[in-house]
């Protein structure tokens, strides 16, 4: 910890506000050293514990509500980049719909301490359009949680330092190297992850022109919506013939699903996450024609192909359920 402490002694309250700013922002920098050091140095009378409590909530609060308004204006769009920023976009997006979807106020105020919904939950709660007021109240709820869980574990082992001066010995040697390599073993499993995971995903996508083709030659093709019901409220349309499913759903009846034809999955996720951790899945259940759809929706869209409006009789209890 003797980096972000010596960091946080040379700048005290501007680096704390600073660094837990850019962290709510999406940039992968996590802000959980520099508040446990200032907890620490708290304990040594060298910072205020309730004004660096202050100054990391504002923070919080900013960042969050800037991506709140970022979300209620520009939807789905900025999901998708937060989660290209994110190194995992595997299901974060999805993940946090289906949170957001189920309880709103309490995905808000556990949100910091869960790994890719902290930078996602605000700009979904604008998309859906969450009363500002409640967002507010909740996030301030959840960030005031988190940055006091972090400053008070810093506190207490500021505490055992004080009376252990073994330990802040070990303390100034290594934790600089320890803090380092921790941070580097984060990025390179992310980035080794999302390789393994594009790498199967390039294997296995169909091309929109392809579909395109199959539908005009009459082909038999079973193709499912993917999307969460709350992308589908802003833009109720689907690709023509597609079944809504979610991809739980999707497994769990997956006896219905024919083999004697291709079945095509698309999804609004970065890179086809949904739909190609869903492919594998079926894979796996001994579906052997299932294919991801490069792009897809956004990318069906974009190239002008038809749409047709969204008729599952599932749909209006789906968007009851999540709005």
């Amino acid at each position: 910890m003797e980096l972000p402490i010596h960091v946080l002694q040379m700048y005290g309250y501007f680096m704390l506000f600073a660094w837990v700013l850019i962290e709510q922002f999406g940039i992968p920098l996590p802000a959980t050293p520099v508040l446990l050091a200032a907890g620490a140095l708290s304990a040594e009378g060298q910072l205020s514990f309730s004004t660096a409590w202050a100054v990391g909530i504002t923070a919080s609060l900013l960042a969050d509500t800037i991506w709140f308004h970022v979300g209620r204006r520009y939807g789905h769009n900025v999901l998708r980049i937060l989660c290209k920023m994110a190194l995992e976009p595997t299901t974060c997006v999805r993940r946090t719909q289906d949170s957001f979807g189920r309880r709103r106020a309490a995905t808000l105020m556990i949100a910091k301490f869960v790994p890719g919904l902290a930078t996602l939950a605000p700009p979904v709660a604008g998309e859906n359009g969450m009363d500002f007021g409640a967002f507010l109240f909740f996030d301030g709820i959840g960030s005031a949680l988190w940055v006091g869980a972090l400053l008070a574990a810093g506190r207490f082992f500021g505490d055992l330092l004080k009376h252990n001066a073994q330990m802040l010995d070990w303390v100034g040697r290594f934790s600089g190297l320890l803090l380092f390599l921790g941070i580097v073993g984060f990025f390179v499993a992310r980035l080794w992850r999302r390789r393994v995971i594009l790498k199967e995903l390039a294997a296995a996508r169909l091309e929109p022109e392809e579909l395109k083709r199959q539908l005009d030659q009459g082909d038999l093709v079973f193709i499912v919506d993917l999307r969460h019901p709350l992308e589908l409220l802003p833009d109720p349309f689907t690709l023509p013939g597609a079944l809504h499913f979610s991809p739980e759903s999707l497994a769990a009846r997956h006896i219905e699903i024919p083999r004697d034809r291709d079945v095509v999955l698309f999804c609004t996720c970065p890179s086809e996450a949904t739909a190609a951790k869903t492919a594998m899945a079926l894979h796996k259940l001994g579906i052997e024609r299932v294919r991801p759809l490069r792009g897809g929706y956004d990318e069906w869209k974009r190239l002008g192909f038809p749409l047709e409006a969204v008729n599952n009789p599932g749909f209006a209890r789906l968007a009851e359920a999540a709005s």
